[in-house]
């Protein structure tokens, strides 16, 4: 049977997660042209949304690893039994790579581009400068692939905890594994 401790220890950190990636959407750095005299340039407020998309980025990453390292990653360890929870865990092991993979890129470039300040100045006589911000929605669709990678790491596990529960060590060759090396 699933470990209901680790699979309520990562609920609560890609809830924690979900929640800091939307918080980073709505506290995205803004920018306005700030005018002197004889110069103009960009003024941005608070840069706490790289802050939050990191966090949320590292939560996510914890939680990748304890379903893995839980899982010994799919790979090493024991044969699983064929059947239907074995295709499954299969399928479900891919899905939660892509996934993870989409939300952990969403969320870095989002707090790679959040950090991101133009510098310079220009005099007023030429064009103002440009006060490039992190575009909309970034860090909300890291939000949404930080769900989707939850849901489907847990239910990863469970597959494969069903396919691995109460049996005898199973005699044949499955397939390729680090495990029979």
């Amino acid at each position: 049977m699933a470990s209901k401790l680790l699979l309520l220890v990562v609920f609560v950190f890609d809830l924690i997660a979900f929640a800091l990636a939307v918080a980073a959407e709505q506290r995205r750095s803004k920018a306005h042209i700030e005018q002197t005299a004889t110069q103009s340039y960009c003024v941005y407020d608070s840069d706490i949304a790289t802050g939050l998309g990191v966090g949320s980025f590292l939560l996510l990453m914890a939680s990748q690893v304890l379903i893995m390292v839980a899982s010994r990653c799919l790979c090493c360890g024991r044969a699983l039994r064929p059947g239907g929870s074995r295709a499954w865990s299969i399928c479900l092991f891919i899905t939660c790579w892509f996934t993870f993979f989409i939300a952990e890129v969403c969320l870095l470039a989002g707090s790679v581009r959040n950090a991101y300040h133009t510098k310079y100045r220009t005099i007023i006589i030429e064009t103002p400068p440009s006060c490039e911000i992190l575009r909309k929605g970034i860090f909300g669709a890291g939000a949404a692939f930080v769900i989707f990678t939850g849901i489907v790491s847990e239910l990863y596990y469970v597959a494969y905890s069903k396919s691995n529960e109460d049996q005898l060590p199973y005699a044949r060759d499955t397939g390729v594994r680090m495990g029979n090396l």
